[in-house]
């Protein structure tokens, strides 16, 4: 896949193929960012057209301290969040960019980061204090609060976007009728968006899982011609091996895939904490064949097969086992969802089987980050088979 760092002053463009990390180009204007799914622009202190599949919900991202904004806003540090909209946004600029993400450094303290995946995951990190954050909204869009910590927006379309707060914090319809939220240091702002009429009640169940932290990483498996990816010219697979966008939810969670091939991904998992924790994928039909007949291990041994989310959930929380779902994923795309519970944690081996293959023959080496994606999930529990991590 390529990526392409955009010097729109100059009308310079620098392709960068297969790139690991790479700083982008500075410029006055601004700097643009463009993936397969994905798109947008960073003016001076906002990200802007943030777009998914082509489609724009948000049309425009700001950041700033907590104090500063409030200040601005001529708030005090208890007033409701909903009159917070006269504040300015700190400082930002593209950072660095993988082959499925992009990051963005915030002044004020934050991180935003981009994920190139069919929900266009964009998340805000409050890493150093607390941070608030500005949404404003297409004009033919609507928001609506269902808590403190989840805001939805319609467009006219039926297009949908959510903001989900994982940790500390609040989000709010404010009174221009866009989007306002606070977090606090160590929690973030997670943006989904989902295309016309996608948005299922399984989603709204994913979504309180990511909220209430018992969804801790969720990753998204493409074919490399998929994701945009060109095959690597020396016939390796290192094109797959950007065909995995590994999105975070919470901290301490190390993965790494040891071998995959069609039918199988092999990976270990590390966690330093040992509660349980639930790992969400959605795997195209291209990337992994029959992914619908999945079979999970956890260190050799079978996870059960739950008949919901609520199930994994409880696996999750402190099962005798390890569990997993499978459900047809609601993207207009040929794709397949599961949801993983591993029941504890310290190191643990994940295997991701399909259809019949059992040993590991004709496996093949490196990071697989495709597939060790799914294997990762398994073992992952909360951060998860990050091929490629910010």
């Amino acid at each position: 896949m390529k990526f392409r760092a955009t010097l729109l002053s100059a009308l310079l463009v620098v392709s960068l193929v297969g790139a690991a990390t790479a700083p982008a180009a500075a410029t006055q204007s601004g700097e643009a960012y463009s993936g397969s799914h994905v798109e947008f622009q960073t003016q001076n202190s906002a990200v802007t057209g943030y777009a998914v599949n082509d489609a724009v919900i948000v049309e425009n991202v700001s950041v700033q301290s907590s104090e500063e904004a409030r200040s601005q806003a001529g708030i005090g540090a208890d007033a409701g969040l909903s009159t917070a909209t006269e504040f300015s946004g700190a400082g930002l600029q593209l950072a660095s960019q993988t082959s499925l993400s992009a990051t963005v450094s915030v002044e004020s303290g934050a991180a935003m980061q981009a994920h190139d995946n069919s929900r266009g995951i964009f998340q805000v990190r409050a890493d150093d204090g607390a941070q608030m954050v500005h949404a404003n909204l297409s004009s033919d869009s609507e928001a609506e609060s269902e808590s403190d910590e989840r805001v939805v927006v319609t467009k006219e379309d039926g297009s949908q976007g959510t903001f989900i707060v994982v940790g500390d914090g609040e989000v709010v319809v404010n009174e221009e009728g866009n989007v306002t939220a606070e977090v606090e240091e160590g929690s973030q702002l997670v943006y989904r968006q989902y295309d016309d009429g996608e948005r299922s009640e399984d989603d709204e169940q994913k979504e309180q899982m990511i909220q209430n932290g018992t969804a801790t990483a969720e990753v998204y498996v493409e074919s490399a011609a998929e994701s945009g990816q060109d095959s690597a010219e020396d016939g390796s697979d290192e094109g797959e091996e950007a065909a995995a966008s590994v999105v975070e939810y919470g901290q301490d969670t190390t993965v790494e895939v040891t071998s995959r091939s069609e039918n199988t991904i092999n990976m270990t998992a590390e966690r330093s904490q040992s509660e349980g924790k639930v790992v969400l994928a959605t795997v195209s039909d291209e990337a992994f064949s029959s992914a619908e007949d999945v079979e999970v291990l956890v260190d050799g041994e079978a996870a059960a097969q739950a008949d919901s989310y609520s199930e994994v959930e409880q696996a999750a929380q402190g099962g005798d086992n390890s569990a997993y779902y499978v459900s047809q994923s609601s993207s207009a795309e040929a794709s397949t969802d599961v949801a993983i519970g591993v029941n504890h944690f310290s190191e643990r081996d994940v295997s991701m089987q399909s259809d019949g293959s059992g040993d590991d023959g004709g496996m093949t080496g490196g990071d697989g980050a495709g597939f060790g994606v799914f294997a990762a999930v398994a073992a992952l529990g909360v951060a998860l088979l990050a091929t490629r991590r910010l």
